[in-house]
């Protein structure tokens, strides 16, 4: 359920007009700039804005200042010089007819929290609110959220503001967002900055451009559904108006009868046209406003809305990343992301899983595009919630590939043990790994001493439960005596797969499978 109400475009950008302020020649700025902002740390911080077309504005940082002449739209923006030196506080000063000061501003390390309902889940749902909140003061950690506004034109502001990190301000933001930059903060001794953009519910081509998505030729058929679903929008209209007047006639009898009210109340197709699985919503509504400002790096919690086009995710997943570094300007920045947890009832038998393919999709990512990461979470889900509590184990496997990749923190493990080839031996598949130690003692299963979690097939396609043997070279030798000639091994390929593989650094093995048999959302685009 969303913590952060979708906002009706036209009441937004009312908002942001009273926001901006003042009268039509006045400077003014993005809202990602205000009193007890986080600047990034070693880049070229850009800084803009409006003001009358011609204007001079000028930038003032620390013993720096920058000038730029607004442009003929009424928009400036400014590069300042690299910052080296951590810390604070600074005043940021912007000048024009008017004067704009802003307070507190820290040097930092600054991060992208995005997703669906898994990151915008707040501090408050998560294991433990009473203890976390009360600890949380970390007055060089701040934290600004966007609202969740849907809209194909792209928005110049958002209705937010930077909040000091404090027991009052921590409880609806995001519990992922927090915990990590926490981590990253007491670990490295530094200010956070914190931007929660996440929307609960959405789907992936909702964050990227729609033209860029209509552009590619293997996902413009997104693009074109919609373009559908929209030339029938003032028919669903009408449609929709006629199963509501039969709802309600059915719900008055329930109410008449003493009987609860009916289900299946009819949604409006507006609720579509503004919500977070139209391509481009929330890239126009949510991302644009952010995007320039200076940060490090994003992380990322979001899949389960696509689970059922899995493959096609393995093209837009990475499709989406590339586009915010091109649209950022910053390079190839750190994204790091979660790859969906155990989820659902678990089965004895092997099966077939969207959600298995759809982690398949996540983890191909990291050898499409670089300075790329996955948290594997497969051990910390619930079976009954698609929402587990327990933020604070996910954020610090997240928070491990910042430290150990991003920021070079040494004796920090960060990468999950994954395949890396197969070879047969008779009856049995011999497996081996990257990112585990070669001998035996780099894996650590948990609860029992044999691997759990295997299953193996034969030319038929069929997959039986296996057994699994750690060799002393590392390496893990699986087989079944009901599969005499062997070509295939899965391991964790299920909605909620019951498997026990670690590191010896603690590490939960990447769920694979050596096969590349067509799988059940190889059709569904």
């Amino acid at each position: 359920m969303p913590l952060r109400r979708p906002l009706d475009a036209a009441a937004a950008l009312a908002m942001v007009v009273l926001l901006a302020g003042g009268a039509a020649a006045d400077v003014s700025l993005n809202n990602m700039f205000g009193d007890h902002m986080v600047l990034q740390q070693g880049i070229k911080n850009r800084v803009w804005g409006k003001a009358d077309p011609g204007e001079a504005v000028t930038v003032t940082l620390g013993g720096q200042s920058k000038t730029a002449t607004t442009a003929a739209d009424g928009t400036w923006q400014v590069f300042l010089d690299p910052v080296m030196e951590y810390g604070g506080p600074h005043t940021l000063t912007v000048k024009g007819k008017n004067t704009v000061t802003f307070n507190d501003v820290l040097i930092g390390e600054v991060w992208v929290c995005a997703g669906q309902s898994n990151m915008q889940w707040s501090v408050n749902q998560s294991n433990d609110p009473d203890l976390e909140k009360a600890a949380a003061k970390f007055p060089l950690v701040r934290l600004v959220s966007v609202p969740q506004v849907g809209v194909q034109e792209p928005q110049w502001n958002f209705n937010g503001k930077w909040a000091v990190c404090s027991p009052e301000t921590v409880g609806e933001f995001s519990a992922v967002g927090y915990f990590f930059g926490r981590q990253l903060h007491q670990t490295l001794g530094v200010p956070v900055g914190l931007i929660d953009n996440a929307w609960g519910g959405s789907a992936a081509e909702a964050w990227v451009k729609r033209d860029k998505l209509a552009a590619h030729p293997e996902l413009k058929v997104i693009h074109e559904r919609w373009q559908k679903e929209e030339a029938n929008f003032e028919n669903a209209k009408v449609e929709f108006e006629k199963k509501m007047a039969e709802w309600k006639t059915a719900a008055e009898k329930a109410k008449a009868g003493g009987k609860p009210e009916p289900g299946g109340k009819p949604q409006h197709p507006d609720s579509r046209m503004k919500g977070n699985a139209r391509p481009g919503n929330i890239h126009s509504g949510v991302l644009t406003p952010s995007i320039g400002y200076g940060i490090r790096g994003a992380i990322w919690y979001q899949g389960e809305s696509n689970s059922g086009r899995a493959y096609q995710y393995r093209t837009l997943f990475p499709f989406m990343i590339q586009s915010w570094r091109d649209e950022w300007g910053l390079g190839d920045f750190p994204f790091y992301w979660v790859q969906l947890a155990d989820y659902m009832a678990e089965k004895p038998e092997p099966a077939d899983s969207a959600w298995a393919e759809l982690r398949e999709a996540q983890t191909m990512t990291m050898q499409k595009l670089p300075n790329t990461g996955e948290a594997v979470i497969i051990d910390i889900g619930e079976g009954k919630d698609i929402h587990p509590k327990n933020k604070q184990d996910v954020a610090k496997r997240l928070a491990r590939w910042a430290l150990a990749e991003t920021y070079k923190v040494p004796g920090i493990p960060a990468r999950s043990p994954r395949y890396k080839g197969m070879e047969r031996q008779g009856s049995k598949i011999v497996l081996s790994f990257d990112d585990v130690e070669a001998k035996a003692a780099g894996w650590r299963p948990f609860d029992v001493a044999e691997p759990v979690g295997f299953t193996i097939a034969g030319a038929d396609k069929t997959f039986v439960a296996a057994k699994g043997k750690i060799l002393p070279d590392g390496r893990i030798e699986v087989w079944s005596d009901a599969v005499a000639e062997p070509v295939a091994v899965r391991y964790a390929w299920a909605d909620n797969p019951v498997c026990n593989m670690y590191s010896a650094a603690g590490l939960p093995l990447t769920p694979f499978r050596t096969d590349d048999f067509p799988g059940v959302t190889a059709a569904a685009n």
